[in-house]
C-alpha cells in the first residue's frame, strides 16, 4: 500500500461529502420527535419513532457490508444518498405516523450504507501509522457536521417550519451526491488480495472469536456512549433546570467532543489504541459514577464536560479497531458486523437507562452504566491485540 497517501490527499473527495452528509442528519435529529407530534403521536409513539432511526442503522449494517463488496464503496454512498432522498421526501409529504417512522427506519439503513462504505474506503487506502488519524477523522466530520446541522436546520425552519429541517437534510445529500460525482476519484486501494464474496454467515462463523470478545468490548462502549447522550438531559430535568440550560449544557459538552477528535487519532497511532480507549471509558465511567452527586448547574456543567472529554478522547476508536483486526477478503462484510455491535450498544444503551429507572430510580440507572464502562475499559484493555509498528 502507498505510503505517498496523505490525509490531505484524499480530504476533499473523502470527507467533504462525509461533512455534508452530516449537517443534513445533524439537522433532523432535533425535530423527528416534534414531526410525529405534529401527526398526532404520543410521547412514546414520538420516541418509538425517535428510535427507528437506530434500529434501521441496526439493520443496515450487514446488508451495508455486503453491498460495498459487490457495488463497491462509491456506488454504495450513491446509492444510499439516492434513498436517503426519497426517504426524505416520504417525511415531508407524511400525513401519518407509521409513514413517518417507516421513512426515518429507512434514513438509518442508508446512514449505515454511508458510514460503512466510507469505513471500509478509508481502511483499505490509508497506511497503517496513519489509520487512527483518518478515522477519527472521518468521526470528527460527523461531529462537526452533527453540531453545525441543528443550527442551520433552525434556521430554515424559521420560514418553513418543522419540514425545513428534512429540506436540509435533502439539499445536504445532494451536495454530497454531486461532490462524489463531481470531484476525482480518490485513490483506489493498492492491495492485489482478491475481494472475496463469502456469505455473511460465513464470516461471521469465521470471525467469531473475534467478534465475541473484542466485539462484545465494542457493545459496551457504544452502550456507555449512548447512555450519556440519555442521562445528561434526565438529571438536568430532575434537577429541575430549564430546557434552554439543559441545551447550552448539552452543547457544550458537544463541543468539548467534537474538538478533540484528532487529538484522538494521533494519540492511537503513536501510543496505540489500548492507551486511549481505556482512559476514554474510564474517564467516562467516573463522570457516569459522579453524576447523582451534581445538583446544581455548575456541577452538572462539569460532569456533562467530563463526559464531553471521555467520549471525545476515544473519537474513531471503534472504527480504528475494527478496521485492525478485519480481514483483507471480504472486509467490508466484516466490517458490517463489527459495526452492528456497536450499533446494538448504541441502542442498547437507552433501553437500559429506561428499564433500571422503570424499576428503580435514575440515580441506580447512571450508576449502573458507570459500571458497564469500567467493564469496557476491562475487556478492551484485555482483548485489544499488541500492535508492532504495523498491522
Amino acid at each position: 500500500m502507498s505510503q505517498q497517501i496523505s490525509l490531505w490527499s484524499i480530504g476533499p473527495s473523502v470527507y467533504l461529502p462525509s461533512l455534508l452528509f452530516g449537517i443534513g442528519q445533524g439537522a433532523i435529529a432535533p425535530v423527528i420527535a416534534l414531526s410525529a407530534r405534529d401527526l398526532g403521536a404520543s410521547v412514546p409513539t414520538a420516541s418509538l419513532v425517535v428510535a427507528m432511526l437506530g434500529i434501521g442503522q441496526i439493520a443496515g449494517d450487514l446488508p451495508a457490508g455486503m453491498l460495498a463488496v459487490r457495488v463497491g464503496e462509491r456506488r454504495a454512498m450513491l446509492l444510499a444518498t439516492a434513498v436517503s432522498a426519497g426517504a426524505l421526501v416520504m417525511c415531508i409529504v407524511a400525513t401519518t405516523v407509521w409513514v413517518l417512522a417507516l421513512a426515518i427506519a429507512i434514513l438509518g439503513m442508508a446512514a449505515s450504507v454511508w458510514g460503512l462504505a466510507r469505513h471500509a474506503y478509508l481502511t483499505e487506502v490509508v497506511p497503517f501509522p496513519l489509520r487512527a488519524r483518518a478515522l477519527s477523522t472521518l468521526g470528527g466530520t460527523q461531529r462537526i457536521g452533527m453540531f453545525i446541522g441543528p443550527f442551520a436546520g433552525a434556521g430554515v425552519m424559521s420560514w418553513t417550519g418543522t419540514d425545513g429541517a428534512y429540506w436540509v437534510h435533502l439539499v445536504a445529500a445532494a451536495l454530497a451526491a454531486g461532490l462524489l460525482l463531481a470531484l476525482p476519484a480518490p485513490p483506489a486501494p493498492a492491495s492485489t488480495t482478491p475481494v472475496g464474496l463469502d456469505s455473511t454467515a460465513e464470516i461471521i462463523r469465521r470471525h467469531l472469536p473475534v467478534l465475541r470478545t473484542l466485539g462484545v468490548g465494542a457493545l459496551m462502549v457504544g452502550a456507555v456512549r449512548a447512555s450519556r447522550q440519555v442521562v445528561v438531559p434526565l438529571w438536568a430535568d430532575h434537577i429541575g433546570l430549564d430546557p434552554a440550560t439543559t441545551s447550552v449544557i448539552f452543547g457544550l459538552s458537544g463541543a468539548v467532543d467534537m474538538l478533540l477528535f484528532y487529538p484522538a487519532g494521533m494519540a492511537m497511532d503513536r501510543l496505540g489504541r489500548r492507551w486511549v480507549v481505556v482512559p476514554s471509558m474510564l474517564v467516562l465511567g467516573l463522570a457516569h459514577l459522579v453524576l447523582p452527586l451534581a445538583h446544581s448547574t455548575a456541577a452538572l456543567t462539569a460532569v456533562a464536560l467530563g463526559m464531553g472529554l471521555g467520549n471525545g478522547m476515544g473519537s474513531g476508536i471503534i472504527m480504528t479497531i475494527g478496521s485492525d483486526v478485519s480481514p483483507t477478503a471480504s472486509r467490508a462484510t466484516f466490517l458490517g458486523a463489527w459495526r452492528l455491535c456497536a450499533d446494538m450498544g448504541n441502542g442498547a444503551g437507552p433501553l437500559v437507562i429506561s428499564a433500571i429507572t422503570a424499576a428503580a430510580a435514575l440515580a441506580p440507572a447512571v450508576l449502573a452504566m458507570g459500571g458497564v464502562a469500567g467493564l469496557a475499559a476491562l475487556a478492551m484493555g484485555y482483548w485489544i491485540p499488541r500492535y508492532g509498528n504495523r498491522a
